[in-house]
């Protein structure tokens, strides 16, 4: 494992009391039909309290349940692993929320389903925000996710997230649930974009950051699960970014 300074983040309000992070997953949703590819990116509403304005990819806190929805494929191996890397550690069940918390939040923030078709009776079981799975017949699939990065928010932030960014090629949208983004929703535009494109320009830092691993990890071909994993976290008073694995 190698540590180095990361770049300075932005300035942001850094007096609130501490607060434990919270487990959280992102998804980056990649269309690879174009000459360079695209990521799906949406921008938050102005009065949220956690990065308003800013253009972010889907994602959030992990749901107690998300460990116990049924999905079409394990996630794999690999993948685990990865997940289970660093400190503090992330237990296997843990691993598995994190993939499906990824999928469900990019569903109820973009009204798009990565799943796969199955005549099971598992998808009737579906219900609450997994409704939309359960209408198209669909179970979650995790078994295409790739993990991009980990990040922690430094302390003395408003909100603090111990966050997994996964990545997924846009082919595996397999239902888009019209009227979730609007005026009055937490995202209220989506946008493909390519990275380092105008939109992005005034994205937060962490979001750069992590655009700058993925461009890295398009650029040498296939996304692997055996490539080292940055991870960003808060040391000694300033932000650290340690390779985890490989």
């Amino acid at each position: 494992m190698t540590s180095t300074p990361a770049k300075p983040e932005e300035k942001e309000a850094d007096h609130h009391p501490y607060r434990r992070p919270r487990d959280a997953a992102t998804l980056i949703l990649i269309d690879r039909s174009h000459a360079r590819p695209r990521v799906l990116v949406g921008r938050r509403h102005d009065n949220v309290v956690f990065m308003p304005g800013k253009y972010v990819f889907p994602g959030g806190s992990v749901d107690k349940t998300d460990n116990r929805v049924p999905v079409a494929a394990p996630i794999p191996r690999e993948l685990e692993i990865n997940l289970m890397k660093g400190s503090p550690r992330t237990e296997p069940s843990r691993a598995r929320s994190l993939a499906i918390a990824a999928i469900r939040e990019a569903c109820e923030e973009t009204g798009l389903c990565l799943g796969c078709k199955r005549d099971d009776p598992a998808t009737r079981r579906l219900n609450g925000v997994w409704q939309p799975f359960a209408d198209a017949g669909l179970l979650p699939d995790p078994s295409g996710l790739f993990l991009i990065a980990r990040a922690i928010t430094p302390p003395g932030r408003v909100r603090r997230f111990d966050t997994r960014f996964f990545t997924a090629d846009a082919s595996a949208i397999a239902h888009r649930v019209e009227g979730v983004v609007h005026a009055d929703a937490e995202l209220v535009e989506l946008v493909w974009v390519e990275i380092g494109s105008e939109p992005l320009a005034a994205a937060h830092v962490m979001t750069k950051q992590v655009l700058h691993q993925l461009d890295r990890r398009l650029a040498t071909g296939p996304l692997r699960h055996d490539t080292p994993v940055p991870f960003f976290h808060f040391y000694g008073g300033k932000m650290q970014m340690d390779l985890l694995g490989g």
